[in-house]
């Protein structure tokens, strides 16, 4: 590949590849949590974090080249509907990364958590401030997508409890929580009354499954793991109420042509199963150690088939390219 290839392949680079680092970075503590719980070796989450963080820091690289050579492009992602909203996929990767070093290095997943949450903080100010102050937005373009900024602000108290002060978590989760309320109404609006979304779209249904999981982890770690009551009780069962409802619907997602997009399958079914190890954790039922267990088996089968997709797309010179002309009217 000459230079000028490469430079302009580097130019195309998608913000929501992060999604696939918020995946991985969701299978490796789940990893950790089996290993705790169900006694699986150690080694998956050690060999999975590494990979974690090394595919975090070259798409970490490459975008930052692409910010210096091509912030027209950056611009472009920043000012799109869509894409605006995965910018804290960034954020996100690296308050979740935080999590995993923190028993192996906690000094650098101090740092990271703190850098990681300023970040998301700037981008929540950031977003919300558009989506009050907006003027070429329909309700068309509302997606599930949206609600990925809520989700950074509720996994940021993950790491409140270790790095911080825990009313630093409860302030962040306050946020995430009752945006994702008002967020929950406008989606479910939209889709209820409005034209189907974008079938490429359609992946990102799943993010639904996230808020009410992590902010079950969330609510948890700010109490101090100290029992579920019925609060934890209701945001648990709404997140696994939402997993059974999209997976009673896979045989309409499998129809939809491979994108990026399928990478949001992965952070929000990581989410569900940690969530469900907590479960298992605190009740001692063993109902919820299959339903981790099932679902961190179909989340490692998930990405390791999106990554040999994502491979071959990119072989197949599929990913990183312009988006195709517009016909002539």
């Amino acid at each position: 590949m000459s230079n000028h290839q490469l430079n302009s392949r580097i130019a195309y680079f998608p913000i929501n590849l992060f999604g696939a680092v918020m995946g991985l970075s969701g299978l490796t503590l789940g990893l950790q949590s089996a290993h705790e719980q169900l006694g699986i070796s150690i080694t998956f989450f050690y060999s999975l974090a590494l990979i974690t963080t090394s595919l975090f820091l070259v798409f970490s690289t490459i975008y930052s080249i692409k910010l210096l050579k091509h912030s027209n492009h950056v611009i472009a992602e920043f000012n799109h509907p869509v894409l605006l909203h995965f910018f804290p996929t960034f954020s996100i990767s690296l308050l979740l990364l935080s999590l995993i070093f923190k028993d192996i290095a906690f000094d650098l997943a101090q740092i990271m958590w703190g850098v990681g949450s300023i970040i998301q903080f700037s981008l929540l100010i950031y977003i919300l401030s558009n989506w009050i102050h907006h003027e070429k937005w329909q309700i068309t373009d509302m997606n599930p997508a949206w609600f990925i900024p809520v989700v950074g602000a509720i996994v940021v108290p993950l790491g409140a409890v270790h790095f911080a002060n825990v009313e630093l978590g409860w302030f962040f989760f306050s946020i995430g929580l009752v945006f994702w309320i008002i967020l929950s109404s406008i989606v479910m609006y939209r889709l209820f009354f409005h034209p189907p979304m974008l079938k490429l779209l359609e992946p990102t249904l799943f993010i639904l499954i996230a808020p009410p999981s992590v902010g079950f982890i969330s609510y948890m770690s700010l109490q101090g793991m100290a029992g579920v009551d019925e609060f934890a009780r209701i945001l648990y069962y709404i997140g696994l109420f939402m997993t059974l409802l999209l997976l009673s619907q896979v045989a309409r997602f499998i129809r939809i042509p491979f994108s990026l997009a399928w990478w949001a399958y992965t952070f929000p079914l990581a989410a569900i199963s940690l969530a469900s190890f907590v479960m298992y954790q605190q009740l001692g039922l063993i109902l919820y150690s299959y339903i981790a267990s099932f679902l961190l088996a179909i989340l490692s089968a998930l990405i390791l088939h999106l990554t040999l997709k994502t491979l071959i797309a990119i072989k197949n010179k599929k990913l990183c390219m312009p988006p195709p002309a517009k016909p002539a009217d």
